[in-house]
Formats: structure tokens, sequence, C-alpha cells
């Protein structure tokens, strides 16, 4: 193992075929991976397990949903007690690019201020629609983005030691923004890279057409539109006084994709009644898992 050594932790939850295939792309760039599944279907853990014997990854199964936050510290911590300096995190149905954690590197050794950076995030596009993704578009004052997504980020494993681990009450949705927003709070940089292309998909995207206007509403299911209300709700209340011009902004982004989604998306009336609740429970601070959700 060397100062440069990556391991990779992938949370799975009831993953396809093709998402299980894409573990191959990720091991072949990282010196480790390790797999938290958050309690699939016998089926799908069945093929983990296979792809743990064939590729050759840790695999921690949970008995139950935990979240993507607790799962993504169950994985770092496993990194960091093996002795990785760096880890690097996805979603399972994000796809790697040739040369995808060496571009990180490279951008992470080039940056000028690169033993304050707790972050890289690659260049997010989505192949479904040939969109190059910036999820929120707002930029610090050192050219690096505000927050970004989790998946594709590379982090030193250091950075949790000093800031924490992702907070678990969020459980899914936002978890990326809180923890880029509590590296920026306590001074270091995030940064981005150009060259390093991850494949990703942001909810399931659908063109719509209304009166000469056109979109494409995310369409993400009734659970996700809960944690997202509750969880944004939590966020703009946690952070507002430390950066309120960046959150004004995201509430503006976010606005905006909210009201797609009540005027585009399938099943919008279930998706406004799981929003009223979401915002009801960020208000009064009902956090961790919801059931029934």
């Amino acid at each position: 193992m060397t100062s440069k050594s990556v391991c990779a932790v992938v949370v799975t939850y009831h993953p396809s075929g093709a998402m299980i295939e894409n573990l191959s792309e990720v091991r072949s760039q990282t010196q480790g991976l390790v797999v938290v599944d958050n309690h699939s279907s016998p089926e799908a853990l069945g093929k983990i397990r296979d792809a743990s014997r064939v590729i050759g990854f840790q695999v921690i199964e949970n008995d139950q949903n935990l979240g993507i936050a607790e799962a993504l510290n169950q994985g770092v911590r496993w990194a960091r007690d093996a002795g990785f300096p760096w880890i690097i995190l996805f979603d399972q149905d994000s796809r790697l690019t040739p040369h995808f954690v060496e571009n990180l590197l490279e951008t992470w050794d080039a940056h000028p201020q690169r033993d304050r950076v707790c972050s890289i995030h690659p260049t997010y596009y989505d192949p479904e629609v040939e969109v190059v993704k910036d999820p929120v578009g707002q930029r610090a004052s050192d050219g690096g983005p505000v927050t970004s997504m989790t998946s594709g980020a590379l982090m030193p494993v250091w950075a949790f030691d000093k800031l924490g681990w992702f907070d678990s009450d969020f459980f899914i949705d936002e978890v990326d923004a809180e923890y880029c927003y509590r590296i920026r709070a306590a001074g270091y940089i995030i940064a981005d890279s150009k060259k390093a292309v991850l494949l990703h998909r942001i909810g399931h995207p659908e063109r719509f057409h209304f009166l000469g206007f056109t979109c494409r509403p995310t369409n993400h299911s009734v659970m996700r539109r809960y944690y997202m209300s509750r969880n944004r709700i939590v966020l703009y209340r946690r952070y507002f006084r430390v950066f309120p011009r960046f959150v004004l902004q995201q509430i503006h982004t976010e606005l905006i994709e909210t009201i797609k989604c009540f005027v585009a998306d399938r099943d919008r009336l279930r998706k406004f009644r799981s929003f009223l609740l979401g915002s009801w429970d960020g208000v009064t601070g009902r956090m961790g898992k919801r059931e029934g959700m």
C-alpha cells in the first residue's frame, strides 16, 4: 500500500445485474473495494457475493436498510481500519470512464492548496440525455464547487477524522450537500476535475412538453420526495447563517426542480403529500428513517 492507495466504497440496494458488473471496472482502477449492501433481495445479494469471490472485494451485509449515509460511514470505517489513505465513493449505478481515479488524483496533485482539499469531484455526464451535469452550479472564491454529489468523490481519510462522519439522521438525500457545507464551514476546500468523467443519471428524467415549454422532471420516487423536502429544510436552517448567498441560490435551484415535479412528474398527488409531510418533519426536527415511506 502506498500514499496514493485508494479504496472504493459502493453502496448497493437491490442492484441490477448491470450495476453489479460495474464493480469490475471500479475494482480495476482502485487498490481496494468494499461493497456495503443495504438489505437487498437474496437473489441480488447472492450475485454480489459471487462477484466478490471473482473480482476480490469485501462485502458488508446489513440486515436492514440503514440509509446511504450510515452505509457510507460503514465503508469508510472499513477502509480506514484497513489502512487506506484515500477513499472514493460511488452510487451503485454510476459508471467510470477510463483513467477516472488517476485523473482525480492528478487534480489533487496539481492543486495549489492540496493539503486543504477534503474532496475532489468529477465532471458528471448523463448518457441518457447526453448532458453534462453541474448539480448546483455554485462556485466558491477558490474556484471549486460549493457542493457536489457524493458519487465519484475522492476523499483523504483524514477528512473524516477532522470533520466527522456523514450525518446518518439524513438517511438519504442532501447527505452530500451537508458534508460539503461542513467542509467549507471548517475552512477546507472542495475541488473538481474536468478530465475525470463519471457517467451518472440523476433520477429517471423524461422529456415533458406543455404549451411550448419543455423540461425533464427527475421522476424521483414518493419516498425520495419526502426525504428531499425534509432534509433540505434542515440543511437550510443549519447553514443559512454561515453561507446565506449559497443557500439562497440552492433554494432557488431546488424550488424550480420541485415545481417541475408537481407539474410533470408521474404520481404527482402522492408526491405532493410526501413533500408536505417531509416539510413538516423538517420544520419540527423529526429525522432518521421515516417508516412507511
